[in-house]
């Protein structure tokens, strides 16, 4: 591989760190979630009517407010709005019924289980503000109820004074049963530990700001949460087959989410190297969202390029980042062999914006090199995999003796003791194992 210091290709101006948020905004976020804490409803209302200025009467949505918003929406994007969720519902649907509840019985007598049970309470976080990610609603709202979640409560920021009415439409669509206009902090922090109005959830789920991240980390363990949240990332994998305006296009397709969010190439080809870095140019100059994409470009892109697929393969695992495309004659060789990262794009007919909005995978996905232990938002985090036993007397007996003797070797004598009990029952009935 050319070493990164090689002037013809590019290497980040500045080093993304992963870490948790600035020390200005966990002072923020401390204090809100204390606020919410001790005052509730009054410190929701207060903080909401300070950051977004937005104080209705009720936070939540009644059902005359939810067909308004319906009412409001055009007929075509109504019709796209089913369309995506209708393939978001059904890979989700898949993913439910590859996972099976479990019976088996390794040793007569004794039954061992496992059953995928819905988490009882979900709060999902649709993003607001500049870039309101109306998809996040099919991503976490739906998806939650194909895992068969009772109550799902979904949150988005006000909009100009008021409920966004495209963002509360996919939501009612998606099967919300509770909506809230309510953003930021506050919002999690309502759902989280519950007010007089808002009930708490188990778990939050969406993608938010560095606000809204600090908020999920710092409440983590009192509730779930879907995934450690960074700026979003891109990795392209090329070779001398790929179109390099298709490859600058994509790279600005996911900088233009903020100025922090990395877009890096790596190619086995110096001429597709230098042809995407010209086309980035060139393309950065007609982009509307250039003021984001082109500080995320110029401080967080890079273009690296190696000797063969071996080398791109090693370097995109090590990375790990959170949307991978491969354009190169041979896609599915990486799909064999790549092990880190938090969706795969493959092939020149697909691009990362397809997964985001339309095409059926989560968007809510590892970043910050999170893709080295854990997949992206699926139907699988909404569902707890627990397990049960039961044992007929002769297995008691078995099971009971061994059970007996480790839990002694622990000094465990209580545990042993539990099943000394059992074993002198069974045996002074005649049972035998």
């Amino acid at each position: 591989m050319r070493k990164a210091s090689d002037p013809k290709f590019k290497t980040p101006a500045v080093q993304s760190t992963g870490r948790a948020a600035d020390a200005e905004v966990q002072r923020i976020v401390a204090e809100i979630i204390e606020a919410v804490r001790s005052e509730g409803d009054a410190a929701v209302r207060r903080w909401s009517a300070k950051l977004d200025g937005w104080e209705p009467e009720s936070f939540r949505l009644e059902d005359e407010a939810i067909e308004r918003a319906l009412a409001a929406v055009p007929d075509q994007v109504m019709e796209d709005l089913r369309f995506c969720q209708d393939q978001v519902r059904e890979f989700a649907k898949v993913q439910r019924e590859a996972l099976r509840d479990v019976e088996v019985e390794p040793l007569p007598g004794l039954v061992l289980g496992h059953r995928n049970v819905p988490i009882g309470n979900v709060g999902c976080y649709v993003p607001g503000g500049r870039f309101p990610m109306v998809a996040s609603a099919h991503m976490s709202v739906l998806t939650a109820k194909v895992a068969g979640v009772p109550r799902v409560a979904a949150t988005t920021p006000p909009l100009e004074g008021g409920a966004p009415p495209i963002t509360v439409a996919a939501m009612a669509l998606a099967g919300a049963d509770e909506i809230y206009v309510l953003g930021g902090v506050q919002a999690i922090a309502a759902l989280a530990l519950g007010t007089d109005t808002i009930g708490a959830v188990d778990i939050i789920v969406g993608p938010g700001n560095s606000y809204v991240a600090e908020a999920k980390r710092r409440l983590f363990g009192e509730i779930g949460i879907d995934l450690p949240a960074g700026p979003t990332e891109i990795l392209v994998v090329a070779d001398e087959t790929a179109d390099p305006v298709i490859v600058a296009a994509d790279l600005l397709g996911q900088a233009e989410h903020g100025p922090t969010s990395p877009a890096v190439l790596i190619t086995t080809s110096a001429r597709l190297a230098e042809r995407t870095e010209a086309e980035l140019g060139r393309q950065l100059a007609v982009l509307p969202t250039a003021s984001t994409a082109e500080p995320a470009w110029r401080d967080h892109g890079a273009i690296y390029v190696v000797d063969n697929d071996e080398e791109a393969l090693k370097l995109a695992d090590e990375l790990a980042y959170e949307h991978v495309e491969i354009l190169t004659r041979e896609p599915r060789w990486y799909l064999e062999r790549m092990r880190n990262y938090g969706a795969l794009f493959l092939g020149e007919g697909t691009t990362v914006a397809y997964g985001d909005k339309t095409s059926g995978t989560n968007h809510v996905l590892p970043t910050a090199g999170a893709g080295r232990y854990t997949g992206g938002l699926w139907v699988g985090k909404f569902l707890k995999t627990v397990t049960y036993q039961e044992a007929s007397p002769e297995a008691s007996v078995l099971i009971g003796r061994i059970a007996a003797r480790q839990s002694r070797i622990e000094n465990f004598e209580g545990h042993a003791r539990s099943c000394d009990v059992r074993v002198e029952k069974y045996e002074g009935q005649g049972v035998t194992a």
